[in-house]
């Protein structure tokens, strides 16, 4: 097959290949930065972007628009290609982080766990594109409505997400249950066929990306026939060289086998996919119960009823202290064998759509 190029409105990637936002600080500036040099998208996590920084615990949220512009700006010293952000509807600096992005040059917003829609006013006369994450067909659509009636803009493009990603999931558990009847071969041309109007009405494509448990070449080729105009791939990127994470992080994801995979309840409601650890089993004994939120990071958290602080658990995951906390993962986690170089990836992953 002819490998097509992926078109986001004026923005044109050589590969249909976006590398998905993975927080807390697991895909930062150089991630990002190897899969644009490479023809993909690279997205910096918009989550707790400052945690590094020292002023995080004095001022958090102001640690976290210097830590995204501090991420921006050495993306785009690493890369001239494309770079994008992906910000959570769910934080509760939402806004004031989608302008920080702006402001300091970003190309493209994601946007997801939860509807993002005011998006279209936070970056009103700037160039940056917006694309909402979804996980049904309705909520492209009711996406696409809004933004037609309130903003008259449709998205630059949408991401559909399927049942096996990794990180928070848009499913209910019982919807998890039977994932297939989520799979992404039904999704993607239903998502499609959703945006197709607002396609006709503005007379200009809304390329939909489908996202979640992709792993190889073969994977990309079977969605791109259904319709996708690209694909979302987040794990496969994580034991890369490259990967903003700790070794010790990504050796979680080499030592994990297919029954460590599983799905927890997050602290903020709703079920995500993980790596089963030590931390989780204490955390599901009812042992790790933190004491105050440190973090008030996300909006539909309840401290008083968490088991665990989910900031604190990722941050501490990303530094490798899996002892406090644990590491995200989509569904084809185990199948990570050994560390490589973005570049390794992109050129298997070449090799595998062209034989496909």
């Amino acid at each position: 097959m002819k490998i097509p190029i992926l078109k986001i409105g004026d923005l044109v990637a050589r590969l249909p290949i976006i590398q998905g936002g993975m927080g807390v600080g697991v895909s930062l500036a150089n991630l990002a930065a190897a899969v644009a040099n490479c023809g993909g998208v690279g997205v910096i996590s918009g989550v707790e972007t400052g945690f590094y920084r020292a002023d995080y615990h004095l001022n958090k949220r102001q640690a976290n628009r210097d830590g995204l512009r501090e991420q921006i700006k050495k993306a785009r010293g690493l890369s001239t290609g494309i770079l994008g952000v992906n910000i959570m509807v769910a934080i509760n600096d939402f806004e004031e982080m989608v302008r920080t992005a702006v402001r300091a040059g970003i190309d493209i917003i994601f946007s997801g766990a939860g509807l993002p829609l005011n998006l279209p006013a936070l970056v009103k006369g700037s160039n940056v594109k917006i694309g909402p994450i979804i996980s049904s067909a309705r909520a492209a659509g009711l996406i696409c409505k809004h933004w037609d009636k309130k903003h008259r803009r449709p998205p630059d493009v949408v991401v559909v997400e399927g049942p096996r990603a990794g990180g928070h999931l848009g499913f209910s558990p019982e919807q998890l249950e039977h994932p297939e009847d989520y799979a992404l071969e039904k999704l993607v041309p239903a998502v499609v066929a959703a945006v197709r109007p607002f396609e006709e009405k503005y007379e200009r494509p809304i390329p939909v990306i489908a996202a979640g448990g992709i792993w190889d070449g073969f994977d990309i080729a079977r969605l791109l026939r259904l319709g996708a105009a690209g694909v979302q791939l987040a794990t496969r990127f994580v034991t890369t060289r490259e990967c903003d994470a700790s070794d010790a992080f990504k050796a979680e994801y080499l030592r994990a086998g297919q029954d460590d995979i599983v799905i927890i309840k997050s602290p903020v409601g709703m079920p995500g996919r993980a790596i089963r650890n030590a931390y989780l089993d204490r955390a599901a004994a009812g042992k790790s119960t933190p004491v105050r939120c440190a973090y008030n990071c996300l909006a539909p958290c309840v401290p008083s009823r968490s088991p665990y602080c989910i900031a604190d658990a990722l941050i501490h995951a990303q530094k490798g202290e899996l002892d406090k906390g644990f590491a995200f993962a989509g569904a084809n986690a185990w199948r990570a064998s050994k560390i490589s170089s973005v570049k390794e990836i992109m050129t298997e992953l070449v090799e595998q759509m062209k034989k496909a």
